[in-house]
């Protein structure tokens, strides 16, 4: 009784601490959003005071809108970032499953060479990964954005899965393959929905990067047609004049999707994070 109590205990506490960490992480969002209602003098004059009668001004979002192809940049955005997803859970996910489940020789060596991908950043690498691109002749196409992001995101993938993965119990694993159940159906009906939370973990902690991200898609795809919303919203950045109604404006367009992916796997996320500190 005493042992449940304090499982209990810690989790709440868990909670509560991934609540406040959530309140302090919207905070910035939170000004972000409200200045962009507002006109130039008033974001500068008091930039945490919410939109009054006298401040309120939708000239960014109408700037936003007049300026550039922002439902292009949108949609860049939104395919190359579900699509890296869909790639980096699928095959994270299958390598955590060969690492965690099959003793070869070399195990412990190849998951230390793919976590070595968390410690040495991409970026080190762009000068290389922009010669195979032009080589490859995906200059400008969202397909080597997407092929970036799944590399970049893959160790993080393998690294969180692997572990999850381990905790499976084998009896039920065995079971599958009593029943003649192949190695696909014991991964795919089996294992993945017991380490769904984990998986939601790792779209988090992901797709935030991809979205957010500006380095690559200036790098690899400063096109027109291929530009995402990160980079189209540079357009309002000049070097001596700034529209800074624009500039919040767009951001705050781009954090809604952001918002609404955030949620829908907000619930197993928080149980992916507070797992470790109920057992």
């Amino acid at each position: 009784m005493s042992q449940a109590r304090h499982s209990t205990a810690r989790s709440l506490a868990a909670h509560a601490v991934l609540i406040l960490y959530t309140v302090i992480a919207l905070f910035p969002v939170f000004v972000v959003v409200i200045n962009s209602f507002k006109n130039r003098r008033a974001i500068f004059a008091d930039p945490l005071a919410v939109p009054t009668a006298e401040s309120f001004d939708l000239v960014g979002y109408r700037t936003v809108l007049a300026q550039g192809d922002f439902l292009l940049y949108f949609q860049n955005s939104l395919v190359v970032t579900v699509a890296s997803l869909f790639f980096v859970l699928l095959f994270g996910a299958m390598a955590a499953f060969a690492l965690s489940e099959y003793r070869f020789r070399g195990n412990m060596l190849m998951g230390l060479y793919l976590a070595l991908g968390i410690m040495i950043p991409i970026r080190l690498g762009t000068v290389a990964i922009l010669q195979m691109m032009v080589a490859s002749g995906l200059v400008n196409t969202l397909t080597a954005l997407v092929l970036v992001y799944t590399a970049q995101g893959l160790p993080l993938a393998v690294f969180i899965l692997s572990e999850f993965m381990r905790g499976v119990s084998d009896d039920l694993k065995n079971a599958g393959r009593i029943d003649g159940l192949s190695e696909y159906t014991i991964f795919f009906r089996l294992v993945l929905p017991l380490v769904r939370p984990a998986m939601a973990t790792v779209a988090v902690f992901t797709m935030i990067p991809i979205w957010n991200d500006l380095w690559f898609p200036l790098i690899l795809a400063p096109s027109e047609a291929t530009k995402t919303v990160t980079l189209g919203s540079q357009v309002f950045i000049g070097q001596f004049v700034t529209n800074w109604n624009a500039v919040l404006a767009a951001l705050s367009l781009a954090i809604l999707p952001v918002l609404v992916l955030y949620l829908v796997f907000s619930r197993q996320l928080i149980r992916g994070i507070t797992a470790g500190a109920v057992k």
